[in-house]
Order: C-alpha cells, then sequence, then structure tokens
C-alpha cells in the first residue's frame, strides 16, 4: 500500500478537525522554535567538535556576522526561506484552511459551505495577502540557502586536519539538504518557470530537453506537501541534534574516516 493510500485511509477515520489541528499545532511550534533560536540562542550558530569538524545551524546559513552583539546574525537570512514558506501554494492552503477556516475542510460535506458571504471574498488581491504573490521572488532566494546548505554539509565532512570523514551530524545534514532540496525544486513557481508557461516544446530549440526537466519538476510537485513537511521537521531536527552536540548532552559518532 502506498503512503498516499495510507494517508487517506487514516483520514477516513479521523474527524474533520484533526487535519487542522495537527496544522496549527506544528506550524505554531515551528514559529515559535525559530524565534527562540533566531533571537535567544545565536550564541550556538556555529561549532567545532573535538574531532575538527566544523558544523553551522541551518538557520544561520549562509552566516553573515552581525555587526552588532545584540542582533543575531539569522535575521539576515531566516526572512528567505520564512518567506518561501508563507507564500507557499502549499502552505497557503494549509493555514488558509487550519488558522483561518477558509474553508475549515474542503473535502467533508459538512463543511463545504463557505465561512462568509461570497461577495465579501476578495481572494489574495487585497492586503495583506497579495504580498503573497511574490512567492517566485522568495523561489530564487531559496536556490541560494539550500546551495550553501550542501555545501556547508559537505564541508563538514573534511575536518581541519584533512582527510576524509562521516560523522552523523554531517549526514544529518545532507539529508536536510536534500530535503529542502526536494520541496524547492519541487515549487509550483519553479514548474511554472521551466516549462508551466509553454503551450509547445517543439516551437523552439532545446523545447525536447526542457519538456523533460518540466516532467522531472512535475514528479516532485506532486509530492509537494510531503515534501513540505519532512523538510519543515528536518530543518528543526538538524538543529535540535547541534545544539544536543554543542551542550555535550550527546556525541557526534563519525561512522567511517579515511
Amino acid at each position: 500500500m502506498s503512503l498516499a493510500a495510507i494517508t487517506s485511509a487514516i483520514n477516513r477515520r479521523l474527524p474533520w478537525w484533526a487535519g487542522p489541528i495537527a496544522i496549527v499545532t506544528a506550524l505554531t511550534l515551528f514559529t515559535f522554535y525559530s524565534l527562540w533560536v533566531v533571537f535567544f540562542q545565536s550564541h550556538a550558530a556555529t561549532y567545532q567538535t573535538p574531532e575538527g569538524i566544523n558544523y553551522l545551524s541551518p538557520f544561520y546559513s549562509p552566516y553573515i556576522p552581525s555587526p552588532w552583539e545584540w542582533l543575531s546574525p539569522a535575521v539576515f537570512i531566516l526572512w528567505i526561506p520564512l518567506g518561501f514558506r508563507a507564500t507557499c501554494y502549499y502552505y497557503r492552503k494549509a493555514y488558509y484552511r487550519a488558522f483561518f477556516w477558509d474553508p475549515p475542510a474542503c473535502s467533508d460535506d459538512a463543511q463545504r459551505k463557505e465561512p462568509r458571504e461570497p461577495e465579501s471574498y476578495r481572494g489574495e488581491r487585497a492586503a495583506p495577502w497579495i504580498f503573497n504573490n511574490i512567492h517566485r521572488y522568495f523561489f530564487y532566494g531559496s536556490i541560494i540557502i539550500v546551495t550553501f546548505l550542501a555545501i556547508e554539509a559537505v564541508l563538514a565532512m573534511f575536518p581541519v586536519d584533512g582527510g576524509f570523514a562521516l560523522p552523523l551530524g554531517a549526514l544529518i545534514l545532507l539529508i536536510n539538504a536534500i530535503l529542502l532540496g526536494g520541496y524547492t525544486f519541487g515549487c509550483h513557481s519553479f514548474r511554472h518557470l521551466i516549462g508551466g508557461r509553454l503551450d509547445c516544446y517543439s516551437c523552439f530549440k532545446g523545447g525536447g530537453a526542457l519538456r523533460k526537466l518540466y516532467k522531472g519538476v512535475s514528479k516532485l510537485n506532486a509530492r509537494h506537501a510531503t515534501w513540505a513537511w519532512a523538510s519543515l521537521f528536518s530543518v528543526v531536527f538538524a538543529d535540535i541534534y547541534l545544539r544536543l552536540v554543542i551542550a555535550q548532552i550527546i556525541s557526534d559518532p563519525i561512522l567511517f574516516r579515511i
């Protein structure tokens, strides 16, 4: 049985409000955790283990030193991934339904009716929701963020004293970069950018290659919600893991070294 079939079976057994409550809880906890990391834990942004492994929390990547001690370096870059998620097509659907009950559960017959008068609906043509239309620009910035995350995960595999090592922390950072890459490059804006706007691929040179790329992105896009949640949890997990290592609560085992 596929993951989608399992999820569908579970959803049929749960009350209609279980999904919105779960989304509200997850996104609220993520928001508070992000604020705590940014404004109260910036001293733990970077760390070098006794084995010479350099780590950087994904919340601070790429690292831009702050000119003021009171200002966290995360504020210079974290607005990009947060803005990307806040304006994401999937997350917009999720928080419109979960936080604003707009509508709360389209799939439930008892909840199909909009909780407002139809003539009052303005969609995303008025403030503040009109700002969701700049999603594509957050996408461009997110490409840079994901690139740095991947580079830093690879650099963590090269200790300062030379050689190559695969510590568990570097593997976690690499998995996080892969999940974030799947979420970023499965974005609806990217799908539109590379071919979704075209009506004829054979009408210009290179159209065949672009069509194949479009199909590849479409496969990622088909699981966009899965990539979105997996990458959300992976960012938090990677940050928590590094903080536990920094606090020496857990060790960071090296899986192999040459």
